[in-house]
């Protein structure tokens, strides 16, 4: 961890905090979700950076150590594929490997279908490609009131939710509610954090400084900018139609990550009809994987990561 250097790169008008170790010619951009940070991703990097790659993760704009925009809650997921070129330019990168995570993993197909000749591949973690607006996959509206996403997008809600804590709590609690395999539903007289139990212990993959970690960098960039992108602002249409990644691309899912149960979404992956998508797609589940399988289980994560990007060199 020592190793990794870290920096303030401006994109887009926007000093955005980036860690980066290893010095190989190709280099590989993780994207991190919520409540994750570029420190989500610090088994990987380090393992990808000693294959051979230039590893870098930054904080999305709005989160962590990176500036805010002057208007958050104008902000879409859009902005973000932008950030990504954006990224990359300022790197004088001229293309890369995106690996994606939770919502990170959006924009990175994004990017891939709308530059493909910035992105020579993109691995995906816990979400298959999804296209924000108003129609992608109706997810939202087949979703309980009580869930996550449904109180999330709430204006306000979220916000004296988490009040009643302080930030390492939140984190705490939603990664220790977002490991399960279960969705988290919140009943009537509930919010998000009621649901999760006290005596509960964090996850043995998961440890007290890695909460640190997590509450350090939240502390600095509060939730805000969180709410909007993504869960605000992903029914806003962006004007990309008809989307195709023809990079190869891989999933990789967990079997017991909350996610396949959304509406829609494991027959959306196990049918193939992601593929018609995204065309050069290898799906890989892993039995026992969380919502956080490249952190639950880093070793293998890694592997599949490293061979995946090896057999694009070849």
């Amino acid at each position: 961890m020592e190793n990794i250097k870290h920096s303030h790169v401006e994109v887009k008008g926007l000093k955005l905090h980036v860690a980066e170790i290893g010095s190989g010619s190709k280099a590989v951009i993780f994207l991190h979700g919520f409540p994750e940070i570029w420190y989500t991703w610090r088994h990987q990097l380090i393992a990808v950076a000693n294959s051979g790659y230039r590893a870098i993760a930054f904080d999305f704009r709005g989160y962590g150590l990176s500036e805010h925009p002057a208007e958050p809650e104008k902000e879409i997921i859009y902005d973000l594929v932008d950030e990504i070129i954006g990224l990359l330019d300022a790197l004088t990168i001229s293309k890369a490997f995106l690996v994606g995570k939770d919502f990170g993993a959006i924009p990175g197909y994004l990017a891939a279908a709308v530059h493909p000749e910035r992105v020579d591949a993109i691995i995906t973690l816990g979400i298959p490609f999804i296209l924000p607006g108003p129609d992608s996959l109706q997810i939202h509206q087949h979703l309980p009131k009580g869930f996550y996403i449904t109180r999330w997008r709430e204006p306000g809600r979220a916000e004296a939710d988490f009040g009643r804590f302080d930030v390492k709590s939140v984190i705490r609690n939603i990664y220790t509610l977002f490991s399960g395999s279960e969705e988290p539903i919140a009943a009537d007289d509930q919010e998000i954090m009621d649901l999760y139990d006290p005596s509960a212990p964090l996850p043995p993959w998961f440890s007290e400084e890695d909460l640190e970690t997590y509450a350090s960098l939240y502390e600095k960039s509060g939730f805000k900018y969180a709410l909007q992108v993504p869960y605000r602002s992903f029914d806003t249409e962006g004007g990309l139609s008809d989307p195709k990644v023809t990079v190869p691309a891989l999933l990789i899912m967990g079997e017991k990550d909350f996610v396949c149960k959304f509406p829609g979404i494991e027959g959306y992956i196990r049918s193939g009809a992601v593929k018609n998508i995204v065309p050069n797609l290898e799906i890989i589940y892993i039995p026992e994987g969380s919502h956080f399988v490249h952190e639950q289980f880093p070793e293998k994560v890694n592997q599949l990561i490293i061979e995946f990007l090896d057999k694009q060199r070849i």
